[in-house]
């Protein structure tokens, strides 16, 4: 039974074969499935800048890797119940298969048996999980919450991939420490499930000293957050009434957090976080209203010879697409302001469609000429959000708020639960 195959080095037609120039391809077999007949394993397909998931079925996986392995990717290691199995292949095409018994006392072997390997394991009891429902007090997720629980996880290995960038950036080659420790903001925390994750991963299981605040409109909501804090005896994780726009902190956040703030909301976290000089930023935007109206609006405005001509003239074709330019304006805006920048795949889209994560840190520029090839790429940027705006006829907030412009739009704060 195959229970995980990675596929590298593409080979440089990799975009012609599989439509998208693939960097690496990671499929794992979903245990939590059971013993359904439909889609079994979980494929995650990365280039340089995005993230792609998929279902497949064994069958599928089969065929992919009889296709690709050693051929499409010049490396593949594919891991079933018994064995470890690496395809390679030289400079000639020839492809050598080494085979590796694996023992039952394989770390790795073992989890692939049991269930995924999550940041949080399922089976052992996470306080901050039992108190908000998500598992029972013996460590089993609930079937209702299984959807949340897999959401944290993701949400945590966003966390991890940046923590090496971000200590460096803030700290250097040294380690955070109580006197400097690592400083979090969550604009629009809600019921905070990620917010307790982030601080639990960081604090217990990392032992990185952290101080996380937590931000929302919501009095009630912040004082349940706030109680649980003390029970469970995080001592730096704090929640606050506040809102978006006139935040303010005693230490300036090095990571700011913004998941689901509603619309222009999370316009106004992503100015905070550039303005205020985040290292690092982690948003998932939802309810993109503004650039629409304006699309519906103006639709008249945009020629029959316009790309956007046939976008525009239907409703829920012009929503979604007002939705992914929202986005894709957002995150040039942040390459202009020196991040490096991925747009992800937050959860399945079966779950939610309100699934694309930004993710931005700041770029580390150790010569000139990273400083000089930072600068052609903000300024070809800048060219890319120009012709975009005047095309669709729009404006957009955090193009106001960054430039100075200013915006049209209040500064709503409400987050989707």
């Amino acid at each position: 039974m195959i229970l995980a195959i990675t596929f590298s080095t593409p080979v440089k037609n990799c975009g012609e074969i599989l439509g998208k120039p693939y960097i690496r391809v990671r499929i794992r077999r979903n245990t939590a499935a059971g013993l359904q007949t439909g889609a079994i394993y979980d494929a995650e397909f990365f280039t340089k800048t995005q993230a792609f998931q998929k279902k497949m079925t064994e069958a599928e996986v089969e065929a992919f890797l009889s296709t690709h392995a050693g051929k499409t990717f010049k490396n593949t290691v594919e891991k079933t119940d018994s064995e470890e199995i690496t395809y390679m292949a030289n400079r000639r095409g020839e492809i050598k298969v080494l085979h590796r018994k694996l023992s039952p006392q394989d770390d790795n072997n073992a989890h692939y048996n049991r269930r995924k390997q999550h940041i949080l394991p399922e089976g052992q009891p996470v306080p901050f999980l039992a108190a908000l429902g998500v598992m029972d007090a013996n460590g089993k997720v609930l079937a209702q919450k299984y959807d949340k629980f897999r959401q944290i996880n993701r949400f945590l290995e966003f966390i991890a991939d940046i923590l090496d960038d971000v200590t460096k950036l803030c700290v250097g080659n040294r380690a955070f420490s109580e006197e400097r420790p690592l400083y979090i903001a969550d604009f629009g925390c809600g019921k905070s499930y990620l917010t307790f994750a982030t601080y639990y991963f960081l604090h217990e299981l990392k032992h990185i000293p952290v101080e996380i605040t937590g931000l929302d409109l919501k009095e009630d909501v912040v004082a349940d957050c706030q109680e649980l804090a003390e029970d469970l005896d995080y001592r730096g994780l704090h929640f606050a009434v506040g809102n978006i726009a006139n935040a303010s902190y005693t230490h300036e956040p090095d990571i700011i957090i913004t998941l689901h703030a509603c619309d222009t909301a999370t316009d106004y976290a992503l100015s905070y976080a550039v303005k205020h000089n985040a290292r690092a930023i982690l948003s998932v935007p939802c309810c993109q209203h503004e650039l629409n109206l304006q699309l519906d609006a103006h639709r008249a405005e945009i020629a029959d010879d316009s790309p956007f001509a046939s976008l525009s003239r239907y409703g829920i074709i012009r929503e979604r697409m007002a939705a992914l330019a929202t986005d894709a304006i957002r995150a040039e805006l942040l390459e202009q302001q020196g991040y490096a920048v991925q747009v992800l795949e937050f959860i399945d889209m079966a779950h939610t469609p309100k699934n694309l994560l930004i993710r931005a840190v700041k770029k580390q520029l150790a010569n000139e000429k990273a400083a000089q090839d930072s600068t052609r790429s903000a300024i070809r940027s800048q060219e890319r959000t120009g012709v975009l705006l005047d095309s669709l006829h729009v404006s957009q907030t955090l193009y106001g708020l960054i430039s100075g412009s200013g915006s049209r739009s209040n500064t709503p704060d409400c987050r989707c639960q």
